[in-house]
């Protein structure tokens, strides 16, 4: 009994080090994740969107499986800059794949606030990728999907907005509703004398290289115009 006493005693330091040790490196690993999002945040108010795509795709790599809130915050984060950097159609299939993911989680149900801000992001995505499909010529059997999902999106937006009493929100989420189906009913030819939304812009440079010069007669409108959706800077999500 004595020497199983003392061999406890004499375990304790050496458990305490390694536990001390592998805290310490996790702590150290949370802390570069900070850095990371730290820095992928600054470069996203910036607008450089193609930095922050990579601070948060670091921070995204050292961030433990098992920490689910965080790393949801972080892919949406990367999804929100991947958008406007060159990475639409990857950031449209990450984010569906979120989206499906937190819909589904039953054990531990994700906060209706982040499912708004997913579904907010994928439809702003689907809206930006059907326009960028229909500069490209694909045909309408792939383009009107992705406008279909995104309609939907909207409108359940809107109906959530209008259940919780935020008329702004409510308001914000017909207008996008209202552009998407716009987006469907318009002519190639109207579409093309549109300036191109940012996140098409830096996602593909063959549309601007195959789309026609605007019609001289056609007044330059913003993101927000009336044949137009979300604004290109991220301000309707």
């Amino acid at each position: 009994m004595k020497k199983s006493l003392l061999l406890f005693w004499l375990t304790l330091p050496v458990l305490g080090g390694v536990y001390h040790l592998v805290a310490g490196e996790f702590h150290l690993q949370m802390d570069h994740v900070g850095g990371y999002l730290r820095a992928g945040r600054s470069a996203a108010e910036k607008q450089e969107w193609h930095r922050a795509a990579r601070e948060f795709g670091k921070a995204l790599e050292l961030v433990p499986d098992d920490a689910d809130e965080l790393r949801r915050d972080i892919r949406l984060q990367l999804a929100q800059a991947k958008i406007h950097s060159a990475g639409l159609p990857d950031a449209n299939e990450d984010l569906k794949k979120l989206l499906a993911e937190v819909t589904a989680a039953k054990a531990q149900p994700v906060n209706s606030t982040v499912q708004s801000q997913i579904r907010q992001t994928l439809a702003e995505s689907q809206y930006y990728l059907a326009w960028l499909m229909r500069l490209e010529g694909v045909s309408k059997e792939e383009w009107l999907p992705e406008l279909e999902s995104a309609r939907q999106n909207y409108r359940l937006l809107a109906e959530q907005a209008q259940a919780a009493g935020d008329a702004r929100a409510q308001r914000m989420q017909q207008e996008n509703l209202e552009a998407s189906i716009r987006l469907e009913q318009m002519e190639i030819d109207d579409l093309q004398g549109l300036p191109i939304p940012k996140p098409c812009q830096s996602c593909c440079s063959k549309c601007r290289s195959r789309r026609p010069s605007p019609k001289p007669a056609q007044k330059a409108k913003d993101g927000r115009g009336a044949s137009a959706g979300p604004p290109a800077d991220g301000s309707g999500s």
